[in-house]
């Protein structure tokens, strides 16, 4: 079959990946897939997939041989290797000098500073003195490799600190402390940005987190300043600009109690605070991501709707595997204009396994859909719901 676009290859075999095939598709853009086992999320809608080790550099030359770019649906490939491979000319995208920021906090951390951006107070640590100086509580960090909740801390006594050292010593990275800051909510500012300068900022959005695991989302923030909404969004468009992101970047953040933004974390991909923008944008993150990994002009992140909100399906304790699409019949005949995304995981305890989004002109009525929809899905209602 001849090619009849530039090939993106993407390393990592997770949803996020598999949400990139539908716009993909749709554009008739090919894609080639490194996934870490057979049948794995991506793998399941992506027949061009390649089964390896991320951290193995010839494979990662194989996946990457004759595509335009690669990209990625976790930060976590080593950066030796992305410099190899730019070396050897591939288009890597976002770079490994822009990846570095997202996958070393105390590296990210440093250069926001730098740049005079708006971050908690933090320091580098490495004995229970050091954070003891620092001052208690406060929260410790995985300077690299943690993600949903993992390699956090909040830590109000000395010992917990102890154990947070013996866990990072095991793996061999550093540890961060960072201020327990008191913030009223959590905020996330998206971007899309190409090689050639263009930029598009979706609507500031509000997210809840769930055991360390992002559980809801609402778009846009409601009472959200128009101020502080157009600074959080400068945030994440000088962060993208200033250090050369290609393809999507969210910005966490938290609104603190006094009016103020600070960042909390970088993620450059999509990323699951962009999710309602499958439905609730004009052009989905993972669209824009694709146009901007290919320099190709960007689509509108416009809402199409007053709002939308996002809640993720979680697997619960008492999960059936196998059971999630027996909650289709029910969620989509009793909310016509629901919009379903299931990953094609099985269920455990605590993983995403999906998620919904709802649409409209009242918030209410939204979050409630929403809410009941993905609470049908885990099976926490059961047969007494209506």
């Amino acid at each position: 079959m001849p090619e009849l676009a530039p090939t993106v290859a993407v390393v990592g075999g997770g949803q996020l990946a598999r949400m990139m095939a539908e716009p993909a598709a749709a554009m008739g853009i090919p894609l080639r897939l490194l996934a870490e086992a057979e049948g794995v999320s991506a793998a399941q809608v992506i027949p061009d997939t390649i089964v390896g080790d991320y951290r193995e550099l010839e494979l990662l030359r194989k996946v990457t041989s004759g595509a335009q770019v690669v990209t990625f649906d976790h930060e976590h490939v080593p950066t030796e290797h992305l410099h190899a491979l730019e070396d050897a000319g591939v288009a890597v995208r976002p770079g490994p000098e822009a990846l570095v920021h997202a996958q070393d906090k105390a590296v990210m951390r440093e250069r926001l500073t730098a740049l005079g951006l708006p971050c908690p107070r933090h320091a580098v640590v490495s004995t229970r003195e050091e954070v003891e100086a620092f001052g208690l509580p406060c929260v410790l960090k995985t300077t690299r490799g943690g993600y949903d909740g993992r390699g956090v801390w909040v830590v109000h006594e000395l010992e917990t600190a102890d154990e947070v050292f013996r866990a990072a010593g095991e793996s061999g990275v550093a540890v961060l402390a960072e201020e327990l800051v008191d913030f009223r909510r959590e905020l996330a500012a998206l971007v899309a940005r190409s090689p050639s300068g263009q930029a598009a900022a979706y609507p500031v959005v509000a997210s809840t987190q769930l055991d360390g695991i992002c559980h809801e989302v609402v778009a846009p923030a409601p009472d959200l300043a128009t101020d502080l909404a157009t600074h959080a969004q400068h945030i994440a468009l000088t962060i993208a600009k200033e250090l050369d992101v290609v393809g999507i970047l969210a910005v966490e953040l938290f609104e603190t109690r006094d009016g103020r933004v600070l960042v909390n974390e970088l993620a450059m991909r999509p990323h699951n605070t962009g999710h309602w923008s499958q439905d609730g944008a004009v052009t989905s993150q993972f669209e824009n991501h694709l146009r901007a990994v290919l320099d190709l002009p960007l689509g509108s992140p416009a809402p199409r709707e007053a709002w939308t909100v996002m809640v993720n399906i979680l697997g619960g304790p008492d999960s059936q595997v196998g059971r999630l699409h027996d909650g289709y019949p029910h969620a989509l005949a009793r909310d016509p204009r629901l919009r379903v995304h299931l990953y094609g995981k099985e269920l455990r305890a605590g993983r995403k396994v999906g998620h919904v989004n709802a649409y409209g002109d009242d918030l209410d009525d939204c979050l409630e859909r929403a809410r009941h929809a993905a609470a049908w899905f885990r099976g926490d209602l059961g047969d007494e719901s209506e």
